[in-house]
């Protein structure tokens, strides 16, 4: 037993380098006018996250509303994360952040919520009277349950943990006229105990060096 522990000890390393190497590609849009414009910048809302979860394999009991709910939860979640994280590194960038509660309520005031598509972001930004909106979009098809990932984790020292794949789209628009000043895409795999806040941190940790407002 004590020879099967030392060789999973010995494999953790490159087995959690292998499962971080489901990482896909990023790539990254830069408007032209970007530096010009975010210069002007002073108050930067973040909107709720575009969220669409969907199954390789659509499990019992599937239910459409439980998803939705699903889906709207972490949405919120993601910009709260979002929100987190930047505040927590504030003294890094040249903005402020509005408060997301403050945000959503802007937003149900407007009668904008759940339904953001119908307008412009041009739009959105002054009906929260922000300089720019940062929103985003997360698409994750899941392919195992949590149970099967955690089972197969334990055996194999986290090769394998991953629930599911996923993309993700952070935006940046100006506020005076909408025009999109930025876009990073992810492609991120969905593992085991991982939260909003982990996802956020991952993907910042990305984009840090590319971010906008960066000082």
């Amino acid at each position: 037993m004590k020879k099967i522990y030392l060789i999973l000890f010995l494999l953790l390393p490159a087995t959690l380098g292998f499962s971080q190497g489901f990482e896909g590609s990023k790539q990254i849009f830069e408007s032209p006018v970007l530096k010009t414009a975010v210069a002007q910048h002073k108050l930067v809302a973040i909107l709720p996250y575009d969220v669409k979860i969907t199954y390789k394999k659509q499990p019992k009991n599937f239910n459409v509303e439980a998803n939705r709910e699903q889906e709207k939860t972490m949405s919120k979640s993601i910009q709260s994360s979002m929100y987190t994280f930047l505040l927590r590194k504030s003294k890094d960038y040249r903005v402020s952040f509005q408060d997301v509660d403050k945000t959503n309520i802007l937003l149900k005031k407007a009668g904008m919520t759940d339904k953001m598509d119908e307008f412009t972001r041009d739009e959105i930004a002054k009906a929260l009277g922000v300089d720019a909106v940062i929103g985003g979009k997360f698409e994750v098809e899941q392919t195992k349950s949590e149970a099967a990932a955690l089972a197969t984790a334990v055996l194999f020292g986290g090769l394998g943990g991953k629930t599911g794949t996923g993309s993700l789209i952070l935006t940046l628009n100006n506020g005076s006229d909408g025009e999109l000043l930025w876009r990073f895409f992810k492609t991120m795999d969905e593992g085991i105990m991982s939260s909003t806040d982990d996802l956020v941190e991952r993907m910042m940790r990305k984009v840090s060096r590319n971010f906008p407002y960066a000082i």
